[in-house]
């Protein structure tokens, strides 16, 4: 039975991915000989991976955030993709799909990792989206990628959670954002570029 959407879910069904190069778990450099075994993260969606072989990966970040999270002590590792600041929006879907807003996928986040192990204080935090989904923050109505961007740091800083590194912000800009379990490397693609954080 597949979970509703939004809810976590710690992996064990998940997809290796033909002819990708995997990374090692100690952050190594990629093999061709070795297949990466990808952890999709949809949309409005959260996951966790225990695996050490395993690499959680979200797609077409734009004004989205993904979470990606780390305790190396316990080898937890989750990976949120929000697309919203505010759950007040729309409490029915809050309900539903907790993972599409800041306010209740970021602490469904930390309350899941701790359930599985992991410890506030080891959790290593990295960012990745936020841009403006215009060419100017003029044009951009709704300024989501930025609402977004400050609703994850006041909730952060409101709980004493450092940000360790981030690649947010920008203008139409899309990012994939990946997170090695066993390692806790972290690599931003955008534009055809790695960028490890």
């Amino acid at each position: 039975m597949t979970p509703p959407t939004g809810l976590p879910r710690v992996t064990g069904g998940h997809r290796a991915v033909e002819g990708a190069a995997a990374v090692d778990g100690a952050g190594g450099a990629a093999s061709p000989l070795r297949r990466a075994t990808d952890v999709v993260v949809g949309m409005a969606d959260l996951r966790f991976s225990t695996t050490s072989g395993e690499r959680l990966i979200t797609y077409a970040l734009g004004s989205c955030l993904g979470i990606a999270i780390h305790d190396p002590v316990a080898g937890i590792a989750g990976l949120l993709h929000v697309m919203l600041p505010e759950s007040a929006i729309d409490a029915a879907k809050a309900a539903s799909t907790p993972a599409m807003f800041v306010d209740t996928g970021v602490p469904l986040l930390f309350k899941e990792s701790y359930k599985l192990g992991a410890r506030k204080e080891r959790i290593v935090v990295k960012v990745a989206g936020g841009a403006s989904s215009a060419s100017s923050e003029e044009a951009d109505q709704f300024q989501i990628g930025k609402r977004n961007i400050l609703a994850l740091r006041k909730l952060l800083w409101r709980n004493n959670v450092i940000l360790h590194a981030h690649h947010m912000g920008g203008f139409q800009s899309s990012r994939t954002l990946s997170l090695v379990v066993g390692s806790g490397r972290t690599i931003v693609r955008t534009n055809g570029t790695d960028h490890e954080l």
